[in-house]
């Protein structure tokens, strides 16, 4: 099936990357296998992290098909575009549905996107991982590919304002080796080196970067282990609860 949407939004991508001048470091890229099914596994700090980690497979002409919450797809602007592109909407009252559509996508040798901790992760450090993708990795037969993606949230995070027109902002996208799922007994052992690789990535990521706040009000986009004003994992994960109880009640 042709593709018709994927292209043009790759493109209007482009496009606002240059307009805004942002300073895009890719490493990895060679990473991703040019044919064949493979799963990329990345953190999340923002809400643009997809358009950012498809961008790391653009070198090897891949199309990455990514996990989103259904929400997205009932969207009258953003349904279509998603549906268009041919990404995976996860309903999570049945996620089984979800999943056997992705292993079905893998097997077919697409490569899809997950962002395995679930949610945008406030602390900017790497939460604890849902163990879907390497399921996903064993079930298919696919290698899986830890992504690292940082200086997103400075443009669209959790709980901070859209600053969508910021120029000039580093992007760093550092995409691992490939995990193969045949050197793993079981999706725990697999997911807990995956958040190993993936932490080590955000890491080095993190330290490189080569923007340091403006001051004592731009601290917030800096985890605390690096001098930064950013929630720690425990605070965040409070802030997530507190956000979970009044979207329920």
């Amino acid at each position: 099936m042709s593709e018709l949407v994927y292209p043009p939004v790759i493109a209007a991508a482009k496009t606002m990357f240059r307009v805004l001048d942002l300073r895009l470091t890719v490493e990895g890229s060679d990473h991703v296998p040019r044919t064949g099914g493979a799963v990329l596994a990345s953190n999340h700090v923002s809400y643009l992290d997809f358009i950012f980690c498809g961008y790391g497979a653009y070198e090897s002409r891949r199309l990455v098909r990514f996990m989103a919450k259904h929400e997205v797809f009932a969207h009258k602007v953003s349904g279509p575009l998603m549906r268009g592109m041919k990404h995976i909407p996860v309903n999570r009252a049945a996620g089984a549905g979800s999943y056997n559509t992705a292993v079905e996508a893998l097997r077919r040798g697409e490569v899809v996107g997950v962002f395995p901790e679930a949610t945008i992760s406030r602390s900017f450090r790497v939460k604890e991982l849902k163990n879907g993708a390497a399921r996903m990795s064993q079930e298919a037969g696919v290698p899986l590919l830890p992504v690292a993606l940082w200086g997103t949230q400075r443009l669209w995070t959790k709980g901070r304002p859209r600053t969508l027109t910021r120029r000039h902002t580093p992007i760093t996208i550092l995409i691992g080796e490939p995990m193969d799922p045949a050197a793993y007994p079981d999706a725990t052992t697999m997911t807990a080196e995956l958040k190993s690789k993936l932490s080590a990535l955000v890491d080095r990521a993190q330290r490189e970067y080569p923007d340091a706040p403006a001051g004592a009000d731009d601290t917030w986009w800096q985890p605390v282990h690096l001098g930064g004003t950013a929630p720690t994992l425990e605070k965040a994960a409070e802030l997530d609860r507190r956000g979970r109880r009044t979207t329920t009640s």
